[in-house]
């Protein structure tokens, strides 16, 4: 199994180095040269797996040999033994043909956990069979901040410094991250939107010689082990409502495309997904590029479901390496054009080729408080803003009602606690681990958005920078 990037200018790499690496070094996101393949007798076969060992059966492919079976094992259940609830990620019946696969079990009560929880064992064992250090250096809206920073606190081998946007993530959100205060972990508070937060950590990566003086590595969805074990869940819940017998629809509340690219990665391999429902606040970008091929970037708007206010979607350039038929050159030069005027277009059948499979739905704050007071009203299912946009993707997709629909739960109603509150009328409690959340101190930088700022920051603070003083 090799990885090329989608802008085909970086080198082809094993697993282990893409997962150190993150960006390919051309600005490209790394993807498998060709899809491993689930077979209907393979699907069939994992009906009775533990979700540990599906994930086990599925992702040793991406591997190619560089981690072994009994090892790889030994990762998966350290991964997935510290989630709350033992079916990992459990389905709950919401409508008549839908489904919310709760993705929010894990430590820090986000869909991130499933992916992260992993990359920090992954990260562990590669360092050390390397004898290696990194510095991982990552954006978030809000979620993954808070899961990279617990699968990596207190690792000897990593360092590790998160941007978000200052004032733009809910408080218990900023608290998962800043209450750390392990001397590995920095917080940075960034004046400016997610998207510049994102737009930083690429320019890092794209800086040569600082990448590679400190390591960089990754932790967002670039990196495409998060990708990789995303990809578990929609197969998981394929096969739960019988696959590879029957069809299933998935409704993703999305902002960076990276956890619905993991159900398009599922179809590549073989799992029969009907449809993919992309479930977007008013960014929406995405939606607006499923309705016309035009991905036009606008101004990031705050919004109750905080995690999804971005407004250029790295993962969708992993789509649209397909999409052009794996043109890297294409590819490049598209996202060239995309950096510079902040909108591309698609050829009408490419549009055509699409929407075979996505499409897109917006979802104001009014539809989204709707479907929370909905939920709670009708069965006593508190439902975080986000689950909530997918929840209003779903019910307005239109699909035949013998394709059951599956809801991708991304957070927990705690971590929203005041959008839970203004639409239900209940504010609900964190879990046990967490209750003492706003008592805990914090730690964090607020910074300027200004690169070179954000680079001394980062150097300052990497020990393999100190290692070669």
């Amino acid at each position: 199994m090799s990885y090329i990037s989608t802008r085909g200018q970086a080198p082809a790499l094993a697993f282990d180095d893409v997962l150190l690496a993150g960006l390919a070094r051309d600005g490209g996101l790394y993807v498998p040269a060709a899809w491993p393949k689930l077979t209907p007798d393979d699907l069939r076969r994992f009906r009775g797996l533990s979700y540990a060992e599906l994930a086990v059966e599925v992702m040793l492919p991406f591997l190619g040999g560089t981690i072994d079976r009994a090892d790889f094992t030994k990762l998966v259940n350290a991964a997935y033994g510290t989630f709350q609830h033992k079916a990992v990620v459990p389905l709950t019946q919401i409508d008549s043909n839908a489904w919310m696969m709760e993705l929010f079990h894990g430590p820090t009560l986000a869909f991130k956990d499933v992916a992260l929880q992993l990359l920090g064992q992954l990260f562990d064992h590669l360092l050390a069979k390397k004898d290696s250090r990194v510095t991982i250096v990552g954006a978030t809206s809000g979620d993954t901040g808070s899961a990279a920073i617990e699968a990596c606190r207190d690792r000897e081998r990593v360092d590790i410094v998160i941007l978000h946007p200052h004032n733009r993530t809910s408080e218990v959100q900023r608290r998962q991250m800043t209450t750390v205060l392990s001397s590995n972990v920095h917080n940075v508070a960034l004046e400016g939107t997610f998207d510049d937060c994102q737009d930083a950590v690429k320019a890092m990566f794209n800086d040569q010689p600082f990448r590679d003086a400190l390591n960089l590595s990754a932790v967002n969805s670039i990196n495409w082990a998060r990708i990789m074990a995303q990809i578990v869940y929609y197969v998981a819940a394929a096969v739960a409502m019988g696959a590879p017998d029957r069809e299933v629809a998935f409704a993703v509340p999305t902002g960076n495309f990276g956890n619905v690219y993991a159900a398009y990665a599922a179809r590549q391999m073989g799992v029969p997904v009907a449809k993919l429902i992309v479930g977007t606040n008013e960014n929406d970008i995405l939606a607006r590029f499923f309705a016309s091929g035009e991905m036009k970037a606008d101004g990031v708007v705050p919004t109750l479901s905080p995690s999804m206010d971005i407004q250029v979607s790295s993962n969708f350039e992993r789509l649209l390496f397909d999409l052009m038929d794996r043109d890297g050159a294409a590819v490049a030069q598209c996202m060239a054009g995309f950096r510079e005027t902040g909108r591309f277009e698609v050829s009408q059948g490419q549009l055509a080729r699409v929407r075979e499979l996505f499409a897109g739905y917006r979802c104001d704050t009014e539809q989204t408080l709707d479907v929370m007071r909905d939920a709670y009203a009708g069965s006593g299912y508190l439902v975080d803003p986000h689950s909530a946009v997918g929840v209003a993707a779903a019910r307005h997709a239109g699909l035949d009602r013998s394709i059951p629909v599956i809801v991708m739960g991304t957070a927990h109603p705690a971590k929203f606690p005041d959008a839970v509150e203004k639409a239900t009328g209940v504010r609900p409690p964190l879990p046990r681990h967490l209750a003492d959340l706003y008592e805990r101190p914090e730690r964090l930088d607020i910074l300027p958005n200004d690169i070179q700022i954000l680079k001394d920051y980062v150097r300052a603070r990497a020990r393999v920078a100190k290692q070669q003083a």
